[in-house]
């Protein structure tokens, strides 16, 4: 997983979460946890509205 998540930019709006189809994105109240689930397919990024995941 090379997925990376900019903490500043992101507001914890749960997007990303609701579309990764490995359920691969926790988010908690301080924290957006990325788990080894993740297979880095890009479609949290396409829907994030700030910009602030990248998928290398």
């Amino acid at each position: 997983m090379s997925l990376k998540i900019d903490l500043e930019e992101c507001v914890r709006c749960g997007t990303c979460s609701g579309v990764c189809p490995q359920n691969a994105i926790i988010l908690t109240e301080f924290e957006v946890l990325v788990t080894e689930k993740c297979n880095d397919c890009g479609i949290c990024e396409k829907v994030c509205p700030l910009g602030a995941i990248e998928v290398p």
